[in-house]
């Protein structure tokens, strides 16, 4: 029989391989692994889950127990496919349908749970996502403003200058000539 576990702050490929690498030290065999959730092929004693929960913690990762908080971090998790992960797709669905699609819920019940136990909106942690994305992308040098704003499907580049300062407190380009640029991990936003 199979279980899936809920894991909080898995939020890359190099953290699907971190809660592999876990699991295979504790001789846990996962069916399936993906951002926030692991699929094994055998149901875990409470002892087996708690040494689990440990080595998770090492790593800055965490069992999620509770529904509510298991359904916030699939928000946050569909999210982040989607902002950091999803190509083009940010211009082929709205937020709110991919969002609701990723949970198998309704958007408005969603996105007053996620209200309540972030203290922000689902759109303004997905405004967090993108500008953290177009950091990063000005942080690699190989693509210009214009051709950022396009890919992050922006309606121009004014728009995404515009939202950039206004929660960065810089311009894209007065980022870009920092000496140190200040990124901010996916699993703090």
């Amino acid at each position: 029989m199979a279980e899936e576990i809920h894991i909080r702050n898995m939020v890359c490929d190099r953290c699907i391989m971190a809660v592999g690498k876990i699991l295979g030290n504790l001789g846990i065999r996962p069916l399936k692994i993906e951002l926030g959730t692991v699929l094994t092929d055998t149901v875990m004693d409470s002892r087996k889950k708690e040494e689990l929960r440990k080595a998770l913690e090492d790593y800055g990762f965490a069992l999620i127990d509770d529904r509510r908080s298991r359904t916030v971090e699939k928000i946050k998790t569909a999210v982040i496919e989607m902002v950091h992960y999803g190509g083009d797709m940010q211009g082929k669905m709205n937020l709110s349908a991919y969002v609701s699609r990723k949970c198998h819920a309704d958007y408005s019940y969603l996105s007053k749970l996620f209200s309540e136990a972030r203290g922000m909106s689902i759109e303004r942690y997905y405004i967090a996502q993108r500008i953290e994305r177009v950091k990063e992308l000005l942080v690699y040098d190989e693509l210009s403003v214009s051709e950022i704003a396009y890919m992050m499907n922006y309606s121009s580049p004014a728009h995404l200058s515009a939202q950039f300062k206004s929660i960065t407190g810089l311009s894209p380009r007065q980022f870009k000539s920092l000496k140190k640029k200040p990124l901010i991990p996916l699993d703090r936003i």
